[in-house]
């Protein structure tokens, strides 16, 4: 971590994600030399996003690195369900394939809710399947959605894993961070808040947190005066926004950074903070479903 000009501590997510591969790196080169297995990430994208294009190279480089097989498949942006539902049945079946993820959001014509269901839940390694949602809840082990492990690590790592007691609030109810993030905290043994854009005083339920997790899509809606002095912040936002240039944007999060950074004790800045965990994450994701499909366990990947 580097502490920025303003009183929080910055949470360099990049620092702790190139940890992160780092350590899959070792883990993988030790399932090559001792069990002969090399883990394999498909990636499925369909249509011409620019963004989720962005996306998927970076994906596939870091997967390169990191020693696994990348799959890659782009499909048409008029391609039909039933074929981006045969080809997720041809990479269930290939033994090559340890981890799954087609990119979202898909066109309109393909059901998001059909292509998750139709993954195998044990190469789920975006953690979106409801039989993986299901273990997660009932205290299992399954792949995590990747965006909320990355948030539950970073805050590990900025208060030193002491996470016990402390309540969190977390502003934002979906499926994809939210409501997993939320089981995440409750293992390690927080109290936590899930609120919304219903949720009553919502500022005043904020100021209560010693975590508060910013996840709702809406630029700079946290406030600073929002914020209990002191209390870890991490922002999932990741809006482009007007920057003052004619014709030029740029990206900010759902929090008031400056205002925030003033008040609380860490914070994510974005660009910078949760977005690099989250494909580290997808590799860590992989490298673990790999191990429990061959039936081994996994490597430390301690250097």
């Amino acid at each position: 971590m580097t502490t920025n000009t303003t009183t929080a501590t910055r949470i360099d997510g990049k620092a702790i994600a190139a940890d992160i591969r780092a350590r899959v790196g070792r883990q993988v080169h030790t399932l090559v030399s001792d069990h002969g297995v090399t883990p394999g990430l498909a990636v499925v994208l369909v249509g011409e996003d620019s963004a989720s294009q962005v996306y998927v190279r970076n994906k596939r480089k870091q997967t390169l690195e990191a020693g696994m097989q990348s799959f890659e498949h782009n499909l048409d942006i008029d391609t039909p369900q039933a074929e981006l539902l045969e080809l997720i049945d041809r990479l269930n079946r290939d033994p090559a394939v340890n981890g799954i993820l087609v990119q979202l959001p898909l066109p309109e014509q393909i059901s998001d809710a059909a292509v998750i269901a139709a993954i195998d839940p044990d190469k789920d390694v975006d953690g979106f399947h409801e039989v993986n949602t299901g273990r997660l809840w009932s205290g299992g082990n399954p792949p995590v959605p990747c965006t909320p492990l990355g948030c539950s690590l970073l805050l590990k790592h900025t208060l030193d894993g002491d996470l016990a007691g402390r309540h969190a609030v977390i502003v934002g109810r979906s499926n994809i961070v939210g409501k997993p993030l939320a089981n995440l905290l409750l293992r390690e043994n927080c109290t936590v808040t899930i609120a919304h854009s219903k949720t009553r005083d919502l500022p005043a339920v904020c100021r209560q947190a010693d975590i508060l997790v910013a996840a709702v899509g809406r630029p700079k809606f946290v406030r600073g005066d929002w914020i209990k002095p002191g209390a870890a912040v991490i922002d999932v936002g990741i809006n482009r926004v007007d920057d003052g240039s004619e014709g030029k944007r740029k990206l900010v999060g759902d929090v008031a950074f400056d205002e925030a950074a003033a008040v609380a004790g860490a914070i994510t800045p974005v660009p910078g903070g949760v977005g690099p965990m989250t494909i580290a994450c997808l590799l860590h994701n992989t490298v673990h479903a790999t191990c429990a499909q061959k039936g081994l366990t996994v490597p430390s990947g301690e250097g």
